[in-house]
């Protein structure tokens, strides 16, 4: 399968999603927004995955081409292709199917816990760790299905069209160096600075066998949603 990747910061990539198209045997091409490429066409891919960025769904006036992303997404949606959001990219799509997307009460910074909702669809452990760097959030669009929650965020992700298309708040494909450019290049979401769920620097990054783990909560969840959208 060859996977369009659509990028939004050269801050924010695809990070291990990358090495685990390539494992898989997948060939990608990643779309750098931010820097002026133009959004690809969705007929010449098989699967669609939009990435986390900085900016929210609706700043046209900073950032024009996010009104042809959004068409984009449109079509992808409502189309029969695998559709992957994460933070930017899952709110986006969750604006697609009509969800309430905007700023959380708190914002959520390093590493936290997820309870797997009772009736997830995802076949993942019923308590994770995971990497957030949001404030803004979404509700649980209509006919999907959620992931699950933590403390700060219920809704960490869903799964829609029988899991064809899905929407991650939380990250699972973090590594050392993703994360330190996060630290070094961008400021912390709004309100980082004041929340009980905002982590420091030092903490994040002090315990690397988190990233560790994270790899086959990945492995899980990109077979899984690969699957589902080609039964």
């Amino acid at each position: 399968m060859h996977f369009h990747l659509l990028q939004h910061s050269p801050h924010q990539g695809p990070a291990r999603i990358a090495d685990w198209l390539s494992s898989m045997g997948h060939s990608h091409t990643v779309f750098h927004l931010d820097d002026g490429e133009t959004p690809p066409n969705l007929a010449d891919c098989d699967a669609l995955i939009v990435l986390d960025g900085p900016m929210g769904i609706d700043d046209d006036t900073d950032h024009p081409w996010l009104r042809r992303e959004r068409k984009l997404i449109d079509r992808a949606v409502f189309s029969t292709k695998p559709l992957l959001g994460i933070g930017l990219g899952a709110r986006l799509i969750a604006g697609a199917l009509d969800a309430t997307v905007g700023a959380g009460t708190r914002a959520e910074i390093g590493w936290h816990r997820v309870d797997l909702a009772p009736q997830s669809p995802f076949d993942l452990p019923e308590r994770f760790e995971a990497f957030m760097w949001h404030r803004n959030v979404f509700s649980l669009p209509d006919g999907s299905l959620p992931l699950g929650g933590s403390a700060a965020s219920p809704i960490q992700g869903f799964a829609w069209d029988k899991g064809r298309v899905v929407g991650l708040l939380c990250h699972l494909e973090v590594t050392p160096g993703s994360v330190t450019r996060l630290i070094d290049h961008l400021p912390s979401p709004p309100g980082s600075d004041t929340s009980a769920h905002a982590q420091t620097p030092e903490s994040m990054l002090e315990d690397r066998k988190r990233f560790d783990l994270l790899a086959p909560l990945l492995d899980r969840l990109l077979s899984q949603w690969l699957q589902r959208a080609n039964r």
